[in-house]
């Protein structure tokens, strides 16, 4: 899997959760309209670190997989899925 480093703001509820809302692709933001899936990465492992996964609808209705690395606390764009649609 090809990670793409990407700058993301987040929303950290009262839990401290983090919650992407927006990222920057190209030099452009980019609006999350809906978080459609999520899950974790909870054991440490050298070629799996710990990070939350986002599977994600952009408002430009294409759908992205974002990975928070909460080791390193950096985000990374993993999968960019074109003209999803609305569902």
């Amino acid at each position: 899997m090809q990670l793409t480093l990407i700058q993301v703001e987040s929303y950290a509820g009262h839990q401290a959760d983090e919650t992407p809302r927006r990222f920057m692709l190209q030099g452009e933001w980019i609006e999350i309209e809906e978080i459609l899936d999520r899950w974790y990465q909870v054991v440490s492992l050298p070629e799996w670190p710990r990070a939350n996964y986002f599977k994600v609808r952009g408002t430009d209705q294409r759908e992205y997989l974002l990975k928070h690395d909460q080791e390193v606390d950096q985000w990374f764009l993993c999968r960019t899925r074109p003209n999803a649609g609305i569902r």
